[in-house]
């Protein structure tokens, strides 16, 4: 099968943005998954490699819908399934056939795995120079930890999330998302999209490595910039901001909401105590900009919690809105899946399983004018598109895939 020398010209796609371009997905459970998944939202084909007997991991994940993995469907929408031994001598043939005609790799096994089944950067981008190899692991691929295995509880344990999430004088909190997964999962899908930029101009692939723990210390803000200016030690301080303040949830007469007042050039400090009925604080000198407030925090924050239980969030959060004020409830999942401007972004969407099963699932958040991306294909059932793949890829025979079925290689 001929292959293009030339990288997929995005700029000319009149479809979807990344049409055209062939992604090899070999991950398992989240990071990885969430990366490729990505590009295919954005129209890359993406194909996932899987091993015969029981598949991603992800697919055992409940809860189910008619046998469905919610959390496979969450993450793996969009994709096309091949089933793929290629531990074994006709399986890795096969895979090295579909890397020359691939464009993207992306894989998130431990590092040096891909290397001992003969499989690693080095030797696929022999193959094909202009391959993307993308590998996201705990630690990346260098360093006194790349040998060590890590999921999402470890790296945000050392990277330091958990440290600065929760009460004041709480135990460490692990925010309610797969944040380090889903952050690692965003990141190389950057780093995928830079080096297809970079390919146009030197026409040369590379190897991509995200560190799931740099990830964490990169998405830190300015925890890190704080104790490097002034040695302060961030620590745990509940939904409020460490450098401005009022910035956070207050419980109102009726549940939950939150506002912001942001300092600077233009504080709403005073309209803020206006609206609260506290015109007694406006002039006191320690409430005088966002960072006294913090610096003060002991004294305002009892004072603040007592006037925001008088009335109900509506009521604040119409109130502060109408200052132009940002606020907003503390929605739950089911207030957030109901939200009217979550409904006008199209944030989610119904699709259809092959097998005939209605899934709905969260919308792809990147709103492009002229080229967006769609989700209109739930995820794959395991194996399903082996045949037709490897005949559109490899141009091999049903006789030729059963071969390999039979040999346990697919």
């Amino acid at each position: 099968m001929p292959r293009s020398t030339k990288s997929p010209d995005v700029s000319s796609q009149a479809s979807t943005p990344l049409a055209g371009l062939k992604v090899l997905d070999l991950c398992r459970v989240l990071a990885g998954p969430y990366c490729a998944m990505i590009l295919g939202d954005m129209g890359a084909e993406v194909v996932k490699i899987e091993h015969p007997i029981g598949g991603d991991n992800a697919r055992g994940n409940g809860p189910f819908f008619d046998g469905l993995s919610s959390y496979f469907a969450s993450i793996n929408r969009g994709k096309t399934s091949v089933t793929l031994d290629f531990s074994t001598e006709r399986g890795k043939e096969v895979l090295l056939a579909l890397v020359k005609e691939a464009d993207v790799l992306v894989e998130n096994f431990v590092p040096g795995t891909m290397d001992r089944l003969g499989l690693g950067n080095e030797t696929l981008r022999k193959l094909n120079p202009r391959l993307i190899y993308c590998a996201v692991s705990g630690f990346g691929q260098t360093g006194p930890y790349s040998h060590l295995p890590a999921v999402d509880v470890i790296v945000q344990g050392m990277g330091g999330i958990m440290s600065i999430t929760g009460e004041p004088g709480g135990p460490p909190i692990r925010p309610g998302v797969s944040y380090g997964d889903i952050v690692a999962g965003l990141f190389a899908t950057i780093g995928i999209l830079t080096a297809i930029n970079e390919r146009t101009v030197s026409g040369q692939g590379q190897l991509v490595d995200i560190s799931m723990m740099d990830c964490q210390v990169a998405v830190l803000e300015n925890a890190f910039s704080r104790y490097f200016a002034g040695g302060d030690l961030p620590q745990p301080i509940g939904t409020r901001h460490p450098v401005t303040a009022p910035f956070q949830a207050f419980r109102a007469s009726d549940g939950w909401f939150t506002v912001a007042v942001l300092g600077g050039r233009v504080d709403k400090w005073p309209l803020f105590c206006s609206a609260i009925d506290r015109l007694d604080l406006i002039d006191n000198p320690d409430y005088g900009t966002g960072w006294l407030r913090v610096q003060n925090y002991a004294t305002l924050e009892p004072v603040l919690n007592e006037a925001l239980r008088e009335r109900t969030v509506a009521e604040w959060v119409e109130t502060f809105q109408e200052l132009e004020i940002p606020s907003g409830p503390v929605n739950g999942i089911e207030e957030a899946a109901a939200d009217p401007q979550v409904e006008a972004r199209e944030m989610f969407v119904d699709v259809t399983s092959s097998g005939g099963t209605k899934v709905r699932l969260v919308n792809t958040p990147i709103k492009l004018s002229r080229t967006p991306g769609v989700v209109n294909q739930a995820s794959p059932e395991l194996g399903e598109q082996t045949e037709k793949v490897l005949a559109d890829w490899l141009g091999l025979t049903k006789s030729a895939v059963a071969s390999l079925r039979a040999d346990g290689a697919v």
